[in-house]
């Protein structure tokens, strides 16, 4: 049988290796090893999926349980948008901030202690189809996140540097908030579908649980960006900022309320 941890092990390694010639590449500029480059994320992005359908298997459950899991199906989540950003934009380079963005979770996952990493059966509170639709929605939303914190990072860099071989600001910016709108609307529904699933299993829809707040201290800071775009005309540099910032509340939503705070919410507590 395939050892599923050694197996993700194997990606975040194929991961760093592709995330260090991209860095390699920008001095280089090589049309050839762009093409690997692509060619080894989906080297990456393959065992990542059969590993995740492999650990479903065998857990009987979807891999959202604890932190471990659900870290390494981001890290994939991530691989996802930007697959499905680059075959509809036709975007190149954008592997180069993406690709070590899905390094650094999956790298983050498999440094966990091996507690975390534990195939365990689901708690009765977790034993319902939200589980699915809760945190599906808010992965996702994480991920398009992740994409516009890409873009925003890009833009700060075209902006200041003016390289050719990122795309123009105009259609980073743009981007940028076509990830937000679908990441809002997304985290929206994983919030919803969150409340009714608390309601269900611990006789509340909201408990101001540090899971909770951070995600809607997340989507008030997108819901900002939103705003600041369509009302208040910020210039694009700003709403740059606004997006990083963002992305961090992601971060700790996701992570630091996990590793730093207590609640129902904790993973492998």
């Amino acid at each position: 049988m395939i050892n599923v941890v050694d197996l993700f092990f194997f990606v975040a390694i194929v991961y760093l290796v592709n995330s260090i010639l991209y860095l390699i590449n920008i001095t280089l500029k090589n049309e050839k090893l762009e093409k690997f480059n692509f060619i080894l994320t989906i080297i990456g992005f393959i065992p990542h999926t059969l590993g995740l359908v492999l650990w479903m298997k065998q857990v009987g459950h979807a891999p959202f349980t604890n932190l471990y899991e659900s870290t390494v199906f981001f890290s994939w989540a991530i691989v996802l948008v930007y697959f499905l950003i680059l075959l509809k934009y036709k975007i190149k380079n954008i592997g180069m901030v993406t690709v070590p963005l899905a390094f650094l979770a999956i790298g983050a996952a498999s440094i966990l202690p091996a507690h975390y990493k534990e195939m365990t059966p689901l708690v009765p509170a977790l034993q319902s189809i939200w589980l699915e639709v809760h945190v599906i929605s808010c992965m996702l939303a994480y991920s398009f996140f992740a994409f516009s914190f890409v873009m925003s990072i890009m833009f700060l860099v075209k902006q200041k540097n003016n390289s050719d071989k990122l795309p123009a600001t105009g259609k980073l910016e743009n981007l940028n908030h076509k990830s937000i709108l679908i990441g809002i609307v997304l985290l929206t529904f994983g919030i919803i579908s969150g409340s009714i699933w608390a309601n269900s299993a611990w006789g509340t829809y909201w408990s101001w649980d540090p899971k909770e707040t951070w995600s809607l201290i997340t989507w008030i800071i997108y819901a900002i960006y939103l705003h600041a775009r369509f009302v208040k005309g910020w210039s694009e540099k700003r709403l740059a900022y606004i997006s990083c910032f963002g992305f961090l509340c992601v971060l700790f939503t996701y992570w630091g309320v996990n590793l730093l705070l207590s609640g129902l919410h904790s993973y492998g507590r």
